[in-house]
């Protein structure tokens, strides 16, 4: 079954926590602080794979975590970073957190972050200056960032073949490329979209798009119409097919248009090449009538014969141009769009000392101050200082 949407929850490294030490060697009895650096906490990274064809492989509420940075030594010795959390997904895969896009994976290899690692604390070599000389506290590593995403897949195909149920549409795909989707003389025999490769002679190749056939209130979200339509976006021609066999060719047309008209989404200025198949199943198929600027070219075809499929190949190559390379940089696999900036560092940050822990700058919500000092290794009897308050953790 083909999936183009998929739930994910995202949980980035902890950062390491800073080292409390001092040196202590032969003839150096009062050796000054040496705590190194916590590691920073691992991202989660998402990277568009172009072997993967949907989003199928994905458990429900997935949870996927990054590895939590490493502590802090004596010497001077900082903690490791932790491990990246690296997940692949299909080219063309769009994150959105709540109703916000942060990324669009449109090509091969682009990689985004969605969560960010938390920072490692400082060991108390870095505190430590002519009026303290021994400090005897250093920070904890912050927690990384969690987020609930969601992940949809819009195909890239450089043309999509659209029309009502039974048009035809997969048996054309099966006789212009090297798809093989399931053809029966029956509606809605086709229930996901399907791509296949187009080749010319010269070596060229296009993608194709099969999407299921639409009805009457697709935009509205009629039967799967609206997941559908999301997938007819990004292809740069469409092309309308519709069965010549049956009389009224200019409103079946019209039919399916108003749908495209009202999903919008660019899909209402998209050219279109009018197909009219089954040719075979009527020697004089009826004439198309309808006069639109988007309609670039009607031809007559037959799936089941072969007739007029080497002019619609030729047609397909002449009127999808190229797609022009991208121009390399040196952030090449950074081909992402966020939308949303990135959280303001925190405005406290805290501390572990010989006692327990202090707390300084502006005091974060009780219930995320707790889930920070749990993670930090917070025990009972600990004191916790905020501000002018002691307060003991229990």
């Amino acid at each position: 079954m083909f999936h183009d949407r998929a739930r994910l929850t995202v949980v980035a490294g902890r950062g390491g926590d800073g080292s409390i030490h001092f040196r202590r060697e032969k003839f150096v009895p009062k050796g000054g602080p040496d705590g190194g650096d916590g590691g920073e906490g691992g991202d989660v990274v998402l990277v568009a794979d172009p072997r993967r064809r949907d989003l199928s492989g994905f458990r429900p509420n997935q949870k996927l975590r990054a590895g939590r940075g490493g502590s802090g030594g004596g010497r001077l010795s900082n903690g490791a970073r932790g491990d990246d959390a690296t997940l692949a997904v299909p080219v063309g895969t769009q994150v959105f957190e709540g109703d916000d896009l942060l990324a669009d994976l449109a090509r091969p290899d682009a990689r985004v972050v969605v969560a960010k690692g938390g920072a490692g604390g400082r060991g108390n070599k870095r505190f430590a200056g002519p009026t303290r000389q021994t400090p005897r506290f250093a920070e904890i590593g912050l927690p990384g960032e969690e987020k609930e995403l969601e992940l949809r897949l819009k195909l890239l195909a450089d043309a999509a073949l659209v029309g009502l149920p039974n048009a035809g549409k997969s048996s054309l795909l099966t006789r212009i490329s090297n798809a093989r989707p399931k053809v029966a003389d029956y509606p809605f025999t086709t229930l996901a979209p399907v791509l296949g490769t187009v080749e010319a002679s010269d070596g060229r190749q296009l993608v194709v798009a099969d999407v299921p056939g639409l009805i009457e209130g697709a935009s509205e979200g009629v039967g799967l119409g609206h997941e559908f339509l999301a997938h007819l976006e990004r292809a740069r021609l469409l092309l309308h097919v519709i069965d010549s066999s049956e009389d009224d060719a200019d409103e079946r047309w019209r039919t399916i248009d108003a749908e495209l008209v009202a999903y919008g989404a660019g899909l209402d200025a998209r050219p279109q090449v009018v197909v009219l198949n089954k040719t075979d199943l009527r020697p004089e198929p009826p004439a198309f009538s309808v006069e639109d600027e988007r309609v670039v070219r009607v031809l007559r075809v037959s799936a089941a014969t072969g007739a007029g499929i080497d002019e619609l190949k030729r047609t397909l190559f002449e009127l999808v141009p190229p797609e022009e390379a991208a121009p390399e940089t040196a952030d090449e696999l950074v081909d992402y769009l966020v939308y949303r900036p990135q959280p303001a560092r925190r405005a406290f940050r805290v501390f572990r000392t010989e006692r327990g822990f202090r707390v300084t700058g502006e005091a974060p919500p009780t219930e995320e101050l707790e889930a920070i000092l749990k993670a930090a290794g917070a025990r009972e009897g600990d004191e916790v200082e905020v501000g002018d308050e002691v307060l003991e953790w229990e």
